[in-house]
């Protein structure tokens, strides 16, 4: 069976079709609203702009906070810094049981 949708997503008064996965759909939708809403706070504030620019400031914004959260969550450094500490831990333990009574 085919889980897939088809609607239609209004972003800055524009209507987009798209085929999406069912489960999809909500944060698709949430997506689409939140895009809006930046725009129209972009519009209110900024009345010598067009449309573009809402899109092209609210992109940028959303992406910065994409961003961030992908360094929050990047676990590398942390890796690294366990397999320093796990190696100074074996080479203590092991000085340590070389140590003859």
């Amino acid at each position: 069976m085919d889980d897939k949708l088809s609607i239609r997503v209004n972003i800055a008064d524009r209507f987009y079709p798209l085929r999406i996965d069912r489960n999809d759909e909500e944060r698709i939708r949430l997506a689409a609203k939140l895009i809006n809403e930046k725009v129209l706070q972009y519009k209110q504030r900024y009345s010598d702009k067009d449309v573009q620019d809402f899109l092209a400031m609210a992109t940028l914004q959303y992406v910065i906070k994409l961003l961030e959260l992908e360094n929050r969550h990047d676990v590398d450094p942390f890796i690294e810094l366990v397999r320093d500490l796990n190696a100074q831990l074996e080479k203590v333990l092991s000085d340590k049981t070389d140590v003859v009574y």
